[in-house]
């Protein structure tokens, strides 16, 4: 996946949309609120044409010999990502998930009666742990130059908040 159908000079382009130019900064984390992968697009991307780039970017180093983890225990993510594509790739690398489904997605499912077939699985323990992403965001927004987002080029902006998830690191 990664930049899609952008050119080189479409990509770097400051991008407006209804609240003027803006970035997104896709990142997973783990349970501790600490950034485990990072990448930015422009605003107006969807999240979860960022979903697979996120989850291949992550290497956790094994404490003694050996290769890093690239594959997590489990996926606890909001209803962005609450969909075929997201859930297909999740069953396929045997990763448990709790994603909530869609109040549109429901009621379709549903309205089909017995050929809607049956609601994913749904774990509300794990679903309270959903935040902790969120709040990875917001130690790295406590960095001003992440926060306001001064630097006109992604990858300098990338360098920036990649220095910020290494505070974080560092702090805990």
């Amino acid at each position: 996946m990664g930049r899609g159908d952008l050119s080189d000079a479409e990509w770097e382009r400051l991008r407006r949309s209804r609240g003027g130019f803006t970035t997104k900064l896709h990142l997973s984390a783990d349970g501790r609120c600490r950034p485990l992968s990072l990448t930015v697009t422009p605003g107006q991307r969807a999240d979860c044409t960022q979903f697979e780039p996120i989850l291949e970017k992550i290497r956790v180093p094994r404490p003694g010999p050996g290769r890093p983890r690239k594959k997590p225990d489990s996926v606890a993510a909001d209803t962005a990502y609450s969909n075929g594509p997201c859930r297909d790739y999740l069953r396929h690398r045997n990763i448990r998930h709790t994603i909530p489904e869609k109040t549109d997605s429901q009621a379709a499912r549903l309205r089909k009666g017995s050929r809607g077939g049956r609601p994913p699985e749904f774990d509300e323990d794990r679903c309270k742990k959903r935040n902790t992403v969120e709040r990875a965001i917001n130690r790295l927004k406590q960095h001003r130059t992440v926060a306001t987002r001064y630097d006109k080029r992604r990858y300098v902006y990338l360098g920036t908040a990649t220095v910020a998830a290494i505070v974080v690191w560092l702090r805990t």
